[in-house]
């Protein structure tokens, strides 16, 4: 299933937020959105999930999600939102108890996430006992969980430390080369970007529009962090966002 956006617009009162987005969301690609603080990242995502509805425009499904799948659009978001009292295959299983399938079946799914994000040895934890990369692959586990079609991750890595945070990027990739999955990715971080991104979608300050599509060729399991191909392509990104980001930073700090 490829997701397609056509002309759309979005505000918040009298603030244009978005404006003209116009965007291509192909199968098996991640998608990485990056831009000024005040951009409307996060804002696009939501409207991509349907947690908003455009005012203008509109949000187009092409195609049908996998037979198998629980919940075509799913989040991982960058609080990991677990349940503290519930162990990780609890959590995990949390997706699954509306959809009313067998014991056997479900079993099977959580015994496949945990294995995939290797938390198989971790499945009775707490929340509170574990990491916060730990945290943050049981989330991408309950997210697998449903076999979405699109995953729609709001800054995931965020709140982690950058060690932490290299750790989970290799082990997002190890899942895509497994089996790929679509995904649309906000981030402020531009070496997540280059790393992740199969395409780059660089938004202007607000309103945001798009200014640029920056396309990265290479296999996700060839790219290394300090890979000089992909610094360069970080350089470009910052180069076209440098003085918006600047603008938007002045602005926020005048608000």
């Amino acid at each position: 299933m490829n997701l397609r956006l056509e002309n759309v617009t979005h505000r918040y009162g009298e603030v244009e937020v978005l404006r003209g987005i116009d965007l291509d969301i192909p199968t098996g690609k991640i998608v990485c959105i990056v831009g000024p603080s005040g951009c409307g990242k996060s804002t696009l995502l939501r409207l991509i999930g349907g947690l908003e509805q455009p005012d203008g425009g509109r949000i187009v499904q092409v195609g049908d999600p996998p037979a198998d799948s629980l919940n075509p659009l799913t989040y991982i978001f960058q609080d990991f939102a677990l349940l503290p009292w519930r162990s990780v295959e609890r959590n995990v299983s949390l997706v699954l108890e509306d959809h009313a399938l067998p014991a056997g079946r479900a079993g099977a799914i959580i015994d496949d996430v945990l294995a995939r994000t290797k938390l198989s040895d971790f499945r009775a934890a707490l929340p509170k006992q574990l990491s916060g990369g730990m945290k943050q692959r049981v989330a991408i586990a309950r997210a697998l969980a449903v076999n979405p079609a699109v995953m729609l991750m709001d800054e995931p890595l965020s709140a982690l430390d950058s060690q932490t945070r290299e750790l989970l990027m290799d082990d997002l990739i190890a899942l895509w080369d497994r089996t790929p999955f679509t995904a649309v990715y906000v981030t402020h971080n531009l070496a997540e970007a280059v790393r992740l991104g199969h395409a780059i979608v660089v938004l202007s300050r607000r309103p945001g529009t798009i200014r640029e599509v920056v396309a990265i060729d290479r296999p996700l399991t060839e790219r290394a962090f300090d890979d000089a191909e992909l610094e360069a392509h970080q350089k470009h990104l910052w180069t076209v966002m440098r003085e918006e980001a600047r603008a938007a930073d002045a602005e926020l700090l005048d608000a």
